[in-house]
């Protein structure tokens, strides 16, 4: 039996089983290799780790851990529930044997829904991205474009203009998402132009963008194109074990990452709206002093 599972191995979750393996706890970190920032070239934002790549990030937090009693398997948590007696967390996995524990950290992130426009795919993590903070200053002062539609859209463009001048907007929907006269004099006042007539298509070179074309047949010259879509938990765990979940589609969590559901606790992007790789990472070694420090208390009979 171990004291912790933790379905996850992005940042939070490898921040949190480092915690609670120099706590000398037995953790289990279970994850299905495909982290929301696979398709990134680089993650920023960091200190001193400012551009590395993802996947060696990953890689870098996976091989500190070896020194310590955490145990590492590929797969996906489908499934978990408190035991019949209550006293543990058992889980399913799609690969292996039911596993159990004391205590439930999830870190599974979120997923984007990405826009079903034909291109975009191809140019996703090189020059079409969600995130200004992650790569907004590598396209500074560039052409950039804003796939979006309603006030999400008309905020996500004018947060732009903090990298670039030349900032235009492009529904995603036909009717775009109606906004209000006093947002389109917001957009107008900081010279950005709203493309009446949905995209159809990106066209690109190897990734590149180069523009954007619209339902009119009209091409939108762009460098690099940001969306605002919806995004919902990658895993259903924590709903189907009674978490509350807030009206951005997040978990509720507490300041040390505890949820509603004694014993499960939720870090990272799956928890809270400042989805970042250095957040989740302070996020996942909160909830690991959290748990551990539960872990302590049962020893003098408090939870």
């Amino acid at each position: 039996m171990f004291d912790v599972i933790v379905v996850g191995g992005g940042p939070a979750g490898l921040s949190a089983a480092l915690v609670l393996g120099r706590c000398r706890r037995r953790v289990l970190v279970c994850d299905a290799g495909a982290p929301r920032n696979r398709r990134s070239q680089a993650l920023h934002g960091y200190l001193t780790r400012d551009g590395i790549a993802p996947a060696d990030f990953i890689a870098a937090g996976r091989g500190e851990l070896g020194r310590y009693d955490v145990a590492l398997r590929h797969g996906v948590a489908t499934r978990a529930c408190r035991s019949t007696d209550g006293s543990a967390f058992e889980v399913t996995f799609d690969t292996g044997p039911v596993e159990r524990a004391t205590y439930l950290l999830i870190a599974t992130g979120v997923a984007d829904e990405v826009p079903a426009v034909p291109g975009l795919a191809a140019c996703y993590g090189r020059s079409v991205f969600h995130c200004p903070y992650c790569d907004g200053w590598e396209w500074r002062d560039r052409r950039l474009g804003v796939l979006a539609d309603g006030v999400s859209g008309a905020r996500l463009a004018i947060s732009l203009k903090t990298w670039s001048a030349d900032v235009v907007v492009v529904p995603f929907q036909a009717r775009g998402g109606r906004l209000s006269s006093a947002w389109r004099e917001r957009l107008a006042a900081n010279q950005i132009v709203i493309r009446g007539a949905p995209a159809v298509a990106l066209h690109h070179s190897d990734g590149l963008l180069r523009d954007i074309e619209l339902r009119t047949g009209e091409r939108v010259p762009c460098d690099a194109l940001f969306f605002a879509m919806p995004q919902h938990p990658q895993s259903p765990l924590a709903v189907s074990l009674g978490c509350m979940v807030n009206d951005k589609g997040t978990v509720t969590t507490g300041r040390l990452c505890h949820t509603n559901v004694s014993g499960v606790f939720v870090a990272g992007d799956a928890s809270h709206d400042a989805q970042y790789v250095v957040v989740a990472a302070a996020e996942g070694f909160k909830a690991g002093l959290a748990i551990n420090r539960a872990l302590q208390e049962r020893l003098i009979g408090h939870e």
